[in-house]
């Protein structure tokens, strides 16, 4: 058996009639209309093969995780922040780790600038924003970790 390397990226659209595999190509500044003689089984093998690649480019999503920071702090062991979704996440020494939504910037640089992340996690952020544990659910007034 003979493999040989293809690139298809600039087909656009491919159908089949009259014993003649029609191709559409996108060749940047115009597009190109082919018909090539062939059996149907061609244009079938065509559309097997194009499910085939959408299903493997259909990757799960998954988030990027938030890099966390070591601190020195009684509470925490690290924090971190994402400041395009305005999270921030704590780790705490127990192990559980929360996420905060709808931290501004400034709370997150005040937090990191405070002489006490604990002390200011208390006052500014604990019962204030909503959370989340990253390992189950929790409401706005269960979040007192």
């Amino acid at each position: 058996m003979k493999l040989s390397k293809i690139d298809l990226s600039n087909l656009v659209a491919i159908s089949h009639s009259d014993g003649c595999l029609q191709l559409l190509l996108d060749k940047g500044h115009e597009f190109e209309f082919l018909e090539i003689p062939a059996p149907i089984q061609a244009y079938e093998g065509l559309q097997e093969l194009n499910e085939i690649v959408a299903e493997a480019n259909a990757l799960p999503y998954e988030e990027a995780a938030i890099a966390m920071l070591p601190v020195n702090s009684s509470m925490a062991t690290a924090v971190g922040y994402d400041s395009e979704e305005q999270v921030l996440q704590v780790e705490f020494y127990n192990g559980a780790v929360y996420q905060y939504s709808g931290i501004e910037a400034e709370t997150w640089e005040d937090l990191q600038a405070a002489d006490s992340i604990g002390q200011f996690f208390n006052q500014e952020i604990k019962g204030k924003y909503e959370c989340d544990r990253l390992d189950e659910i929790c409401d706005f007034n269960q979040c007192n970790y």
